[in-house]
């Protein structure tokens, strides 16, 4: 028996739906601007040869209907629905669900006038909401991905005016990375990214798939 000096934390993992089973979260890896949409919202290029990939750690993952806190260091926190891809043996996508790449925009901005990493911007706790994990292939290019604040429609675009579709971000991260069980893909995504303050309520869907809804909640003992 192994003797751990600190004992190891739990598995970050998502539900699957109508399954008692979960799906046990290795890491995760995310696509940049992969909507020509948004790509121009951001003063990108959406006709870039191949996608570029930025990381969130697991323990990033707030699920089973939690809400996320608002969090330190930021006075302009965006929100970013995307389709997340689960991947099984080989790489294979085994399964998908509705994911919200929580973003430290101010923070993102400082570090691309810098030059520097994004992982302050994109990688802090509670940055990942995710729905549950439904079996399966990804939904097809006609599906629409959406997301509202308070009621209010803000992204909506079919899955089809993705730059680069489920099975090529696949293929091209794989490129990159020994991918295998447990890993999750954030695709990126449609223009309309905005920001969100406590007590905002977000509501996330994909037609196919389990939706995604929580509050931001306040900060304990700071700004929001």
């Amino acid at each position: 028996m192994t003797a751990w000096l600190i004992p190891p934390p739990e598995i970050p993992s998502l539900p699957v739906e109508g399954e008692e089973r979960r799906f046990g979260v290795r890491r995760i890896l995310c696509v940049g601007q992969n909507y020509a949409a948004h790509a121009r919202e951001m003063g990108a290029d959406p006709e870039r040869p191949a996608p570029f990939f930025f990381s969130k750690p697991a323990m990033a993952l707030v699920t089973d209907g939690r809400d996320p806190t608002y969090p330190s260091e930021t006075a302009d926190l965006h929100h970013e629905v995307e389709l997340v891809l689960a991947l099984g043996e080989g790489g294979r996508i085994v399964g998908c669900a509705i994911g919200c790449d929580l973003t430290r925009r101010d923070l993102q901005a400082e570090a691309k006038a810098k030059g520097r990493p994004w992982d302050a911007a994109k990688g802090f706790d509670q940055s990942a909401p995710c729905a549950s994990l439904r079996p399966g292939p990804p939904p097809g290019p006609e599906a629409v991905i959406r997301l509202s604040v308070n009621g209010t429609v803000r992204q909506s675009a079919p899955l089809a005016e993705m730059i680069w579709n489920p099975e090529g971000i696949v293929e091209q991260a794989a490129r990159l990375w020994d991918l295998g069980p447990g890993d999750l893909l954030f695709t990126g995504t449609p223009a309309g990214v905005g920001p969100i303050v406590a007590g905002d309520r977000v509501e996330a869907m994909i037609d196919g798939l389990p939706s995604l809804s929580f509050t931001v909640a306040p900060r304990v003992g700071g700004p929001s």
